[in-house]
C-alpha cells in the first residue's frame, strides 16, 4: 500500500553557538560574531535498524558538530553566513556518502533585539 511518504533518517545537531568572522562589522574591528547553527542532515536510511545496528549504518553526531566549529577555519572573514553554511555543507560531504541533502541554518546571535532570529537557511544536494 502506498502512502506517499518515503522512508528517511535526519540527524540533527542544535543550536551551536560559534563564533566566526563574518559580515562587515567584523571586518572592521576583527572581532568574530557569535552565531547559532544548526544542522539537519537527511542519510542513507538502512532497511531495517536494530540494538545491534553498527555506526557504519548511520553517521556520528559528533561530525556535524565539528562541521560547524573545529572545521571552521581560523583567522578566515567570512563576508557573507551563506559563506559559513556552505563551509558547513561542503565539510560535511567530503566527511563521507552517506549523506544525500544538508541543510544549515544559521542566527547572527549580535542583531537580536528581543529574542528575535535573524538569519538564513541553505540547504543542497549531493550533487
Amino acid at each position: 500500500m502506498q502512502t506517499g511518504f518515503d522512508d528517511f533518517l535526519t540527524l540533527e545537531v542544535n543550536n551551536l553557538h560559534v563564533d566566526v568572522l563574518t559580515g562587515i562589522y567584523s571586518e572592521e574591528t576583527h572581532l568574530p560574531q557569535p552565531l547559532r547553527i544548526s544542522i539537519r542532515a537527511r542519510l542513507t536510511i538502512a532497511d531495517h535498524y536494530d540494538p545491534g545496528t553498527p555506526l557504519s549504518q548511520s553517521k556520528n553526531y559528533m561530525d556535524l558538530k565539528h562541521a560547524a566549529s573545529t572545521a571552521l577555519p581560523d583567522g578566515v572573514h567570512f563576508t557573507l553566513i551563506e559563506a559559513v553554511a556552505d563551509h558547513v555543507i561542503d565539510t560535511i560531504f567530503l566527511q563521507g556518502d552517506d549523506v544525500t541533502h544538508v541543510e544549515v541554518k544559521i542566527v547572527k546571535l549580535a542583531l537580536s533585539e528581543r529574542g528575535e532570529e535573524i538569519g538564513i537557511t541553505l540547504g543542497r544536494s549531493r550533487k
